[in-house]
C-alpha cells in the first residue's frame, strides 16, 4: 500500500472502510505520530485497555528477541478475539525490519500491528520495508504549518464554542509548533482558562501562556547555535526567572532546527552553499540573523540534524509528561547541542 497523505488517513479513520491490518506512522513530530496511532488504536475496535488483547512493545526490545514480533502478531490472544500489536519508539532496528518483512511476505496476519516511528528518511530501511508492502499502510507525520495549527486552533474552539480575536490567534500561533500534542495541550489550556469570557483576548493568552521574552529566546538560539554556551545559559536562566515553561524554549528550538534541516536538505541537493541557499529559500530569516544561520549549517549535517530533532521531539515530550525534572533535564539537551555547534571548528 502507498503512503498515506494526512488528509487521506484522516477520512479513513472517519468512514467505515476497513482499517488496514498492519500500519507505520512515523515523521518528526512525535506527538502527531502518537495521536495517530491512538486513533489508529481507538479505530481497531479493541479495548486498549486490556492486556490480553494489546501488546506493547519498545522497539529497542525487539533487538533482544528477534523473532517476538512475528511470535505475538500470530498468537492468539487467552481469550480469543482480535489481537493488536503495539510497537513504540521504532526507527530502523533490524530485528523490527526483519520481522516486517517476514509479515507481509504471506498471508496478511489476523492480529492489527501499529508501529510508531521517528524521522524516516526516504530510503531507509523500515520506511522503504512499508511502502513496498501492499498489506502494510504508511503514514508521514511533519510538523504543523500554520494553516494546520490555524485548523487545531479552529477544530477545539469549535468544540469548546469559544471564539477567539486575531491579535490573540497571532499571539497564540507565536507559542506553538514543533508538537502537535503540546500545541493541542496549550489551545485546550487557554480554552479552559477563558470558559467564562465572552471570547478570548490577546492578554488571556498572554496571562495563561505567557509572554516569551523575544529577546532572552532569540539570544538564546542564536548562542546555541553559535556555540556560546555562557552566553546560551544566561538566556536559558532569564527565561526560567521569568516563568517561561521550558516546552516554550524547547519548541522555538525544535523550530529552529527544523528550519535548518529544511535549509540543510537543499545544500545537499543543489550542492550550493549555505549563503546562496539562504539567499534564495531563507528570505523570511531576518538579515541581523542570516550570519548565525550560515554558520550553524557548516556546522550541521543532515544526519545530526536527524538525530537532535528526535531528541529535540522526545524532550518536549518529557516535559509535558515531567515537568518537575524538565528544566535540568532540558539545560543538559541544550548545553549539547551548543557543544556541538562548535565541533567541527
Amino acid at each position: 500500500m502507498s503512503e498515506l497523505k494526512p488528509q487521506e488517513f484522516e477520512r479513513l479513520l472517519r468512514s467505515s472502510s476497513a482499517l488496514p491490518r498492519m500500519i507505520v506512522i512515523f515523521g518528526p513530530d512525535r506527538g502527531l505520530v502518537s495521536e495517530r496511532a491512538e486513533a489508529a488504536a481507538a479505530r481497531t475496535g479493541i479495548a486498549l485497555d486490556d492486556p490480553f488483547a494489546v501488546t506493547k512493545i519498545d522497539a529497542s526490545d525487539l533487538q533482544k528477541a528477534p523473532g517476538r514480533l512475528v511470535e505475538e502478531m500470530q498468537s492468539i490472544g487467552l481469550f480469543g478475539g482480535e489481537k493488536l500489536v503495539w510497537v513504540r519508539n521504532a526507527a530502523n532496528e533490524k530485528a523490527l525490519v526483519d520481522g516486517l518483512s517476514v509479515l507481509t511476505s504471506g498471508e496478511p496476519p489476523e492480529a492489527y500491528l501499529i508501529i510508531e516511528a521517528g524521522d524516516l528518511k526516504k530510503g531507509s530501511a523500515l520506511r522503504k520495508a512499508a511502502e513496498a508492502a501492499r498489506t502494510v499502510a504508511s503514514v508521514p507525520c511533519y510538523a504543523d504549518d500554520q494553516a494546520s495549527l490555524n485548523g487545531l486552533i479552529d477544530d477545539i474552539l469549535k468544540e469548546t464554542g469559544q471564539r477567539i480575536t486575531p491579535g490573540a490567534r497571532a499571539r497564540l500561533l507565536d507559542n506553538l509548533g514543533g508538537d502537535r500534542r503540546a500545541s493541542r495541550g496549550e489551545i485546550r489550556k487557554l480554552a479552559l482558562y477563558c470558559a467564562h469570557e465572552p471570547q478570548i483576548e490577546e492578554q488571556h493568552v498572554l496571562d495563561i501562556i505567557g509572554d516569551v521574552s523575544e529577546t532572552s529566546l532569540d539570544n538564546l538560539i542564536d548562542a546555541l547555535l553559535a556555540g556560546d554556551a555562557n552566553t546560551m545559559i544566561a538566556a536559558l536562566e532569564s527565561l526560567i526567572s521569568a516563568k517561561t515553561a521550558i516546552y516554550q524554549v524547547l519548541n522555538a528550538v525544535l523550530r529552529q532546527f527544523q528550519m535548518l534541516d529544511t535549509l540543510r536538505a537543499e545544500m545537499d541537493k543543489s550542492r550550493q552553499s549555505a549563503s546562496q541557499v539562504i539567499q534564495t529559500h531563507g528570505k523570511h530569516i531576518f538579515f541581523k540573523r542570516r550570519n548565525v544561520i550560515t554558520q550553524a549549517l557548516s556546522v550541521w549535517t543532515a544526519p545530526k540534524l536527524s538525530r537532535e530533532l528526535s531528541r529535540l521531539q522526545t524532550m518536549v515530550l518529557t516535559s509535558q509528561k515531567n515537568p518537575q525534572i524538565a528544566d535540568s533535564v532540558a539545560a543538559q539537551l541544550l548545553l549539547s547541542l551548543t557543544q556541538q555547534s562548535v565541533a567541527r571548528r
